[in-house]
């Protein structure tokens, strides 16, 4: 019997060319996302390199100082203390702000929590209301005289702290944060804790391990990723302060001034001062910080995981 030979109706293509066609086809999905991404991130940071090197004077018109406005932004004293004044209030506000959230993820995934569907969404509803909003509702509440201090005050005959004076004001707004995110992180805190598998708990329970011992033990390094996550959004949101201190403003000008952050200190520079590129050096010093800030404590994070 003569063995028959198949025919070959074609040849397979090279490879080369199949992984260049899915390269192109990958930057069909990708460059969406570049050209947005390079509009709305990198080009406001490349305008801003540009302007930090020029500077507008009233003799002369635009011209080039190159680093000076660095040197200036260096030495400037109303900036670091803005930027002291943040370092002071996350160092105090995040822990707080973090530990409450994870107390409540920590009470709601125990399961021993009576009416815990309302409770969630309860602590989670502040985070819904407009930080605008909830700022002028906290203003009013700090008021002494039209607000819940000042009605405190003659109902009882007595003499409360100002919430808003300048010894007080930075813990105010401390409180107005905390009462806005701490659903925001619980939920991260909660999310997080519902994918932990359930034989740990029994394993824990088995060799003997209370509550507190599995919480400290089991549940928290378990959800060390989610931790370390909300402590770099929230030392990122803490440098970013800016919305609760510009609107109290109002309602405490002698305690809030126009550089009491370093955000509030950027907008007054560009809107009041007419010192765009004074601005833009600022803008681009604190981005700095606080990108060395948060990958130290990413940094820190990961090592504790690892």
């Amino acid at each position: 019997m003569t063995a028959v030979t198949p025919l070959t109706t074609g040849r397979r293509p090279p490879a080369g060319g199949s992984r260049s066609r899915r390269g192109r086809i990958g930057w069909l999905f990708v460059g969406p996302f570049m050209a947005v991404f390079a509009l709305v991130f990198l080009a406001p940071i490349a305008y801003s390199l540009y302007l930090s090197f020029f500077r507008d004077q009233l003799v002369g018109g635009t011209s080039f100082v190159g680093l000076d406005n660095f040197q200036r932004a260096f030495e400037d004293d109303q900036f670091w203390a803005a930027v002291g004044r943040v370092v002071l209030f996350l160092a105090v506000q995040v822990p707080v702000m973090l530990g409450l959230a994870l107390l409540v993820a920590l009470a709601l995934d125990s399961g021993r929590l009576y009416g815990k569907s309302f409770f969630r969404i309860s602590v989670f509803l502040p985070y819904a209301v407009p930080a605008v909003v909830a700022t002028l509702m906290w203003g009013f509440i700090y008021g002494t005289r039209f607000g819940l201090v000042g009605n405190i005050n003659d109902a009882l005959g007595v003499s409360l702290p100002d919430p808003l004076s300048p010894s007080l004001v930075l813990a105010s707004i401390g409180n107005i944060v905390t009462w806005e995110f701490i659903g925001y992180n619980m939920l991260i805190f909660y999310s997080a804790l519902r994918v932990v598998p359930k034989s740990l708990y029994e394993a824990a329970e088995i060799d003997g391990a209370g509550q507190w011992r599995i919480i400290t033990a089991v549940k928290i390094p378990a959800i060390r990723g989610a931790l370390v996550i909300a402590t770099i959004f929230s030392v990122i949101g803490s440098f970013q302060l800016f919305n609760e201190p510009s609107i109290l403003q109002s309602l405490a000008p002698n305690a809030i001034t126009t550089y009491f952050t370093p955000n509030l200190y950027t907008f007054t520079l560009s809107f009041s001062g007419r010192q765009q590129n004074y601005a833009a050096t600022v803008s681009l010093v604190m981005g700095v910080v606080t990108m060395i800030i948060a990958y130290a404590v990413q940094l820190r994070g990961m090592r504790k995981e690892a």
